[in-house]
């Protein structure tokens, strides 16, 4: 793996700390409290590319390679996880499933949108009853003509609230034990517009408590066959294919919240005089900094191994378990030394690093809690299937 940017992904990685330190981080603290991002910021990201990373150039997107779009959620994630959150999922998520399996009309019509910030998207999977084990999701999807009449619930969804077209994984398949888990799923292009689709916001959210999480509820919304991802019953492996990456984009912005926790913990130790010093100059102050300094850059070489894997055609899904096992606890771990680090004044949210711990929490649980990822990895040493 070449450790050494390109001039062009140098480009990029400055492009997006300059964008986050000119329009997330002064207004974070700000939307944290309020539990809302600015919706200008949406524009903000298309304007500068971030949208489109990946993208081929002919649906609207701004090309570049998968370190590329590493660097930007690293830096997103730096000033604001909510903020990461709106690209992870309507570029990583969603628009890469449509790039990677939508037919040459889907393409036409979602990815110029989606890039450009005109559409924003989601990816209904989790519902009420199916985190962790998705492949027993209940939505279902029945035909009516050449339609598909849509009716379920999904729960947690990022974006759930703002997005224009929901990516919505719903059963297909009849009764048989040939249809049943993920052998019954088929994904769908969802315009929330339509009638039935029905969103209630989820608020008071321990952490990304600017972001918009929704609660989805379909009512027979009638969607043509043409909206349909992909084969009839080949659902879960395009979500799976999608959060295969997305865990990536997880992992990058983890590193974006242990890198602020560093900084953060760094300029206060400096700062703060304690028995006549600073309590830099404390050798468990030094303890706590560089433990968070030894996780951060782990946490960034296992993320930058899966970019590097997709970008060389080799497989990838395991490493990018690894990488979002690693990088959500050492975020969770890094913000918790850096309140150790700021002491009383890191309780309160005058100081980022209560919310830099609040929203590192719930990295260990979406897109895979830490446990599945350890079954993940598991199945993949042994062989043997512990789920």
């Amino acid at each position: 793996m070449n450790l050494e940017l390109t001039e062009e992904q140098a480009a990029v990685r400055e492009l997006a700390a300059d964008f986050t330190d000119r329009e997330i981080a002064p207004y974070a603290t700000a939307w944290d409290r309020a539990e809302s991002v600015d919706r200008a910021i949406v524009r903000k990201l298309a304007g500068v590319g971030f949208l489109g990373l990946t993208i081929p150039e002919e649906y609207g997107g701004s090309g570049g390679d998968h370190l590329a779009y590493c660097l930007v959620l690293e830096e997103l994630g730096r000033g604001d996880s909510a903020v990461r959150g709106i690209v992870s999922v309507t570029l990583g998520l969603v628009a890469k499933s449509v790039d990677g399996y939508g037919t040459e009309e889907q393409k036409r019509h979602w990815l110029p949108r989606l890039t450009s910030g005109e559409a924003l998207g989601c990816f209904a999977l989790t519902e009420p009853g199916t985190g962790s084990d998705a492949a027993n999701l209940a939505t279902s999807a029945v035909r009516d003509g050449d339609d598909w009449l849509i009716t379920g619930s999904k729960m947690f969804i990022t974006n759930g609230t703002w997005a224009d077209v929901a990516l919505v994984f719903a059963r297909t398949g009849g009764e048989g034990p040939e249809h049943a888990g993920h052998r019954g799923i088929t994904a769908f292009l969802v315009p929330t517009d339509l009638p039935g689709f029905g969103r209630t916001e989820i608020r008071g959210k321990l952490g990304l408590r600017g972001q918009a999480t929704a609660e989805l509820t379909l009512d027979a919304v009638r969607v043509p066959d043409g909206a349909r991802l992909g084969a009839e019953g080949k659902g879960f492996g395009v979500a799976m294919a999608a959060l295969a990456k997305g865990r990536m984009s997880v992992a990058a912005g983890c590193v974006g919240i242990a890198r602020a926790c560093l900084d953060a913990a760094v300029r206060y130790a400096g700062e703060r005089e304690q028995f006549g010093r600073p309590i830099a100059s404390h050798q468990l102050v030094q303890e706590l900094i560089s433990d968070i300094a030894v996780d951060l850059d782990a946490a960034r070489l296992l993320t930058w191994r899966v970019a590097d894997h997709i970008e060389r055609g080799l497989p990838f899904a395991t490493e990018s378990s690894v990488a979002k096992l690693f990088a959500s606890e050492a975020a969770v771990r890094a913000a918790n030394n850096a309140l150790q680090v700021f002491g009383g004044y890191g309780y309160i949210d005058e100081y980022p690093v209560g919310k830099y711990l609040r929203d590192a929490r719930v990295m260990t649980l979406y897109e895979g809690t830490s446990q599945i990822h350890k079954l993940l990895i598991g199945r993949s040493l042994t062989g043997v299937n512990a789920f």
